[in-house]
């Protein structure tokens, strides 16, 4: 058993390719062992900006030796025949075996194929799986005519203990690696996996990527302690920055105190964005005027150098945010509104400013079911997107709303105004936080069912995988907000007051009907997603039309508690046993039973008691349904036990 490694080395890979790429390399590498039928034991694959390195331990120096048997022509065929024969399998007339068979005698040639070596299947193996890595985006460079993400400068391929000769357009492989470029990418032999795991630790190159993850992690705390600060946390700055560095060394810069008056997300926005800084706060949850950067190295002076750097480059971009935020200032949120004409919703359904004004629409008629005053909504709707104008905003779409609020506070509107307009787009995801203001949840609300009726109207519905306009998301934030908020209301009512007040040219029930399908399946899969059975939300989503999604998910939280309860698993076993004896009646007589019990044949008491229950059981059932006393209703369900029982024990 002998290890094949390999490593490519190239210019610094994107961050967000480079766990594909390894995975790819590894999936192309494996799958071509096993077709050619080289066995192995494990494989460990290293990935950082500048290497893709994959060990494969275990391979086996030669494959496995079989013997295949073929059939031939009968004895008694024509030479021609038989000579045709022997010249495909390369054997003489004297190698072939005769075998009587039903059909008769016919030769037989018995093939024994000896294993093929290693050193010979992997260089075209080890090339193609190269090759085959699916780069997003790839170049070519000098006069070369191959393609990669960037250009590579070292293939360091060896197996048991050699070069395993491979190309790669003009690059041939190696038994040396490259060491970290910034102490002088010196040329180093490799032996083996572990040889090379020891070169790469001397050199500080932390090719294991939970490695370089926890020593960030830990360089940050310890600095953290010193000064008393708090991490903001965020994972993909996290996933995005290991991508960046071969070397972590986390060092801490300060923030200049005449940006600390620009809104904190813009601070944070900025140094995630533009520099992938850490930001971080004070025990009390305050900005602090500190960040962090992840290096590449320390440098001979304690990294004073790097952090002067770094704090001078922000300070160039945190000018332009100042600048952005001084000048939207001046410009009240109101006089902005003109400026959304000249901004495109969609091609088929017109400006901004178009939405706005279906978004006025809808939240009107929200607010009038809701019971509320809708003067601080009206004019949260009419400002929601005001400040997708402003330069700031543009620099930074991710701010929207956000910036709005600041803005509005800046211009003397209400709190309740500035929420609403900083919440609308909220819940964005599963995880996003909902809002709960009645303000900002009409506000979000109509925004919301804005963009399904319009996009639906113009039949841009979500197919498959493909979703560009974030129509699930959007169905999805509707349900958070009514569910979280235990909001009541008919989508059906409320899609058809947008349809209409959209003045959209379709067929409106068909679409309506569709939408409101759409989002029950929604709402589905967010039970089934916050752990409700799916037998019981199928058993409640049969039996119920409804549109309201409160009263669909009371319903549900109330069979699963019964149904959970030792009288509801009890009933539910009597109301199989019922079932299947009705089925098998109705089977027998070729006939439904679904009239009503005719009580004249009744005779046994327990008969008699079992339909007095039932006749009890049903008015009270009907009536916790109508006022949607769910629970009680449920319960009283349960008194049917007793009745059943003897009914089955003694009839």
């Amino acid at each position: 058993m002998s290890e094949l490694l390999l490593e490519i080395i190239s210019e610094e890979i994107p961050a967000g390719m480079q766990i594909r790429a390894i995975a790819d390399l590894e999936a192309n590498l494996v799958s071509g062992l096993t077709e050619i039928g080289l066995s192995y034991n494990n494989v460990e694959t290293f990935v950082t900006p500048r290497r893709l390195t994959v060990s494969i331990g275990g391979v086996a120096e030669k494959t496995e030796g079989f013997t295949e048997e073929r059939r031939g022509p009968k004895t008694d065929a024509p030479e021609k025949a038989v000579r045709g024969f022997l010249g495909s399998v390369g054997l003489t007339i004297n190698e072939i075996e005769k075998r009587q068979t039903d059909k008769g005698e016919f030769l037989y040639a018995v093939i024994h194929v000896s294993g093929q070596d290693a050193l010979d299947l992997l260089p075209p193996l080890v090339e193609q799986a190269i090759k085959k890595i699916s780069w997003p985006k790839s170049m070519r460079w000098a006069n070369h005519t191959v393609r990669w993400v960037r250009p590579i400068s070292n293939i360091l391929c060896i197996f048991n203990n050699n070069i395993l000769p491979i190309k790669f357009g003009p690059f041939e492989s190696c038994d040396f690696t490259i060491s970290h470029r910034m102490l002088g990418s010196k040329k180093v032999k490799i032996r083996d996996l572990q040889d090379y795991k020891r070169v790469m630790k001397e050199d500080n190159v932390l090719i294991d990527r939970k490695e370089r993850r926890d020593k960030i992690i830990e360089n940050a705390t310890t600095l953290l302690e010193q000064e008393d600060l708090r991490l903001v946390s965020d994972d993909n700055l996290l996933e995005e920055v290991l991508g960046l560095v071969e070397m972590p060394v986390v060092l801490m810069g300060s923030i200049d105190p005449e940006f600390m008056d620009v809104p904190s997300e813009v601070l944070v926005t900025t140094m995630k964005k533009n520099q992938k800084y850490f930001s971080l706060t004070t025990p009390d949850g305050c900005l602090a005027s500190k960040f962090l950067v992840v290096s590449n190295q320390l440098g001979r002076d304690g990294g004073a150098a790097i952090v002067a750097g770094n704090e001078r480059v922000l300070r160039a971009r945190l000018a332009d945010a100042k600048f952005f935020w001084e000048q939207d200032k001046k410009k009240r949120l109101e006089s902005r509104l003109s400026q959304l004409n000249n901004i495109s919703f969609h091609p088929k359904l017109g400006s901004l400013a178009n939405k706005v004004d279906r978004m006025v629409e809808i939240a009107s008629k929200i607010s009038d079911v809701m019971g509320l005053d809708n003067e601080n909504i009206l004019r949260a709707v009419r400002l929601a997107k005001a400040d997708l104008s402003s330069g700031m905003v543009i620099e930074f779409p991710n701010l929207q709303g956000i910036m709005g609020s600041y803005y509005a506070i800046n211009d003397g509107e209400s709190q309740l105004v500035a929420n609403a307009i900083r919440d609308h787009y909220s819940p964005m995801g599963p995880s996003d936080s909902c809002p709960t203001e009645p303000t900002s949840v009409v506000v979000s609300l109509a925004d919301k069912i804005d963009s399904l009726i319009s996009f639906w109207a113009i039949n841009e519905k979500p197919t498959g995988s493909k979703d560009p306009f974030g129509l699930r998301r959007a169905a999805l934030g509707i349900i958070r907000l009514l569910i979280d908020n235990k909001v009541r209301l008919s989508l059906s009512d409320i899609f058809d007051h947008a349809w209409e007040s959209g003045k959209y040219t379709n067929i409106k029930r068909d679409v309506v009907d569709d939408l409101v399908s759409f989002c029950a399946d929604r709402l589905k899969i967010h039970m089934k997603s916050s752990g409700k059975r799916h037998d019981l939300i199928a058993a409640v989503f049969s039996v119920n039309k409804e549109d309201d999604f409160v009263k669909m998910l009371s319903c549900v939280d109330a069979l699963t508690e019964f149904i959970e309860s030792d009288d509801g698993s009890n009933l539910l076993v009597a109301f199989r046993r019922a079932a299947n004896i009705l089925r098998i009646e109705e089977k027998k007589d070729q006939i439904e039973f679904d009239d009503l019990v005719d009580t004249k044949l009744l005779d046994e008491m327990e008969e008699i008691e079992l339909d007095k229950a039932l006749t009890k059981i049903i008015t009270r059932v009907t009536s916790n349904l109508e006022y949607e006393e769910f629970n009680r209703a449920m319960s009283d369900l349960s008194h049917l036990r007793s009745p059943l029982d003897n009914f089955f024990e003694k009839v």
